[in-house]
């Protein structure tokens, strides 16, 4: 109902069988209201809204009844307070999507229904009341644990190969969340004293389990039934072989969980899972995953296998092995990568999307979902877009909420991305390689996310913008700022004095690693931005 303003607690308190009290998706903000007073309340939801600041340790206190507690999606920062982990009753407690930072404090309970602390900025050790939840839980935080384990590490691919399939535990690549790993874990970093296994934003870690997926029938082999391949150059396997592979938690997201699976021959694969995906009928989505399985190019990830359900959708692809964009700029494996490659990626990038409009010409959004993190490297750091062509089977609402392309100006404003929408997106995708800043609010959703990006946007023209581990030991300097101007007109919030596509694509193909002899003498100690007036 958009309702704002103060709550009165007072008056509630005089409301003397008050259970439960929800504000869930409005525009209440500033600090938590001093909801103790009511200490027969069950019930605190509050998700959704624009609340921010710390939360007093003792904010909690005395609330014995307090069963169910959702602050999600808000502003929340400081430590999550004590007095919330030592009520004796709780059974929900939901803070993901805030800035909650330090340490987990020690929940008295742990037999929680519901559980999630993603997308905050805690870390330290994980309780041991919390050692059991799920890893979507922590999915996307800075967390360690410490235990005894080897200063050197195997290669995670041969890791792989020399277990046997009963017992494995595949190193992760690109883990958002994986706290059940024990003594089968193989660790992802290599340090010479204390082991500490850092599990982050993507970061390597690992768990096994099976895919976690319910009432799904006999779809048979890659021939017939419900679970078809759509390429010819991979090793077919069924779907109960894939049901039964042992499977590693990758992440929990918007759209689904993600896992890594050991299927026949050592074949490693990515199957993301889909519970909103039901725009297209049966016959449709066939033809539709079946025209995204044509697709080769060195830049796109390539869709192996796909599953339709009634109720959820499995996408099957190859794995790349180093991992997605978003956690070697933001995550702890940010190894600082130099500009050379960062220009081989934003090279990459734009080539997988001109390949992707040329494609689909008929569709506005060939990507709709690029971002950092929907960008994987191989090996060799080549980019690879992945979750690309998603748009045509999403459900229209849960697009529109957690899509990347509808946070773009013309999305958001009027229900209408353009031809140009995915070269805003290429835009926001510049800016944060080059300055190494993540977009403020992209992982937001709702109405105000476009918005808060080109608050996002515009921030770029103070100060030194350039990430120093870019730029340090470069003489490309003048090509990075080249490469700047151009990662802004993909962004202009006016569509029409946007970039076009092929426009941006020629423009980036242009840029060199290193600036010509005569421009080398001009100097960039403090970068001229002076273009900003022009583009914004």
């Amino acid at each position: 109902m958009e309702l704002s303003g103060t709550i009165d607690i007072d008056s509630l308190s005089e409301l003397s069988i008050l259970n439960s009290f929800s504000v869930i998706n409005n525009n209440f903000e500033g600090l938590i209201p001093e909801f103790k007073k009511l200490e027969r309340l069950r019930g605190l939801f509050l998700s959704k809204n624009k609340f921010s600041g710390g939360i007093r340790d003792d904010a909690f206190d005395g609330m014995r009844r307090l069963k169910r507690v959702f602050l999600a999606e808000n502003d929340f920062s400081g430590h999550i307070p004590s007095s919330l982990a030592q009520l004796p009753r709780l059974l929900d407690v939901n803070l993901h999507d805030n800035r909650f930072d330090g340490n987990i404090p020690e929940f008295q309970k742990s037999d929680f229904r519901v559980f999630d602390l993603s997308n905050n900025q805690l870390e330290g050790p994980i309780p041991e009341s919390l050692s059991n939840m799920d890893p979507s839980a922590f999915a996307a935080l800075f967390l360690i644990r410490n235990r005894k384990r080897k200063a050197k590490n195997p290669n995670p691919v041969e890791a792989v190969a020399s277990k046997p399939q009963s017992s494995i535990a595949i190193s992760s690549e690109e883990a958002k969340a994986s706290m059940e790993a024990r003594a089968s874990m193989e660790p992802s970093i290599s340090i010479e004293t204390k082991s500490i296994d850092v599990v982050a934003v993507e970061a390597k870690a690992a768990t096994t389990t099976v895919l976690p997926i319910q009432n799904i029938e006999d779809g048979g082999g890659g021939a017939g039934g419900d679970f078809n391949f759509v390429r010819e150059d991979r090793e077919v396997f069924d779907l109960q072989y894939l049901l039964r592979a042992s499977a590693e938690v990758l992440g929990s997201g918007s759209f689904g969980s993600t896992y890594k699976a050991l299927v026949s021959s050592g074949q490693v694969v990515v199957v993301k899972r889909f519970k909103n995906m039901n725009k297209l009928g049966k016959q449709e989505f066939f033809e539709h995953m079946r025209r995204v399985g044509r697709l080769t190019h060195p830049n796109v990830l390539p869709l192996i296998a796909f599953y339709y359900g009634k109720e959820e959708k499995l996408l099957v692809y190859d794995f790349a092995q180093n991992g997605s964009l978003a956690s070697h700029l933001h995550g702890k494996r940010n190894l600082g990568l130099d500009w050379p490659t960062r220009l081989k990626i934003i090279k990459g990038v734009a080539r997988g999307l001109a390949y992707l409009y040329r494609e689909f010409p008929d569709q506005k959004l060939p990507h709709g979902h690029l971002k950092s993190s929907n960008v994987l490297l191989d090996h060799t750091y080549k980019p690879l877009l992945t979750e690309y062509q998603l748009v045509p089977a999403i459900n229209k609402n849960h697009a529109q909420q957690f899509m990347a392309a509808f946070k773009s100006p013309e999305a958001s404003q009027y229900d209408s991305p353009t031809h140009k929408t995915d070269v805003w997106c290429l835009g926001i995708l510049i800016l944060e390689l080059l300055t190494g800043k993540f977009p403020a609010d992209y992982a937001r959703h709702g109405k105000n996310a476009s918005e808060e990006l080109e608050t996002w946007v515009k921030s770029i023209a103070s100060g030194e913008v350039l990430d120093k581990d870019m730029v340090g030991g470069s003489n490309g300097q003048g090509e990075m700022l080249k490469m700047l101007r151009i990662g802004m007109g993909c962004c202009e919030w006016d569509e029409g004095s946007r970039l076009d596509w092929n426009e941006a694509v020629a423009m980036i193909e242009e840029v060199k690693e290193k600036d010509n002899m005569e421009d080398e003498s001009s100097g960039f100690s403090e970068w001229d931005l002076s273009f900003y007036s022009e583009t914004l």
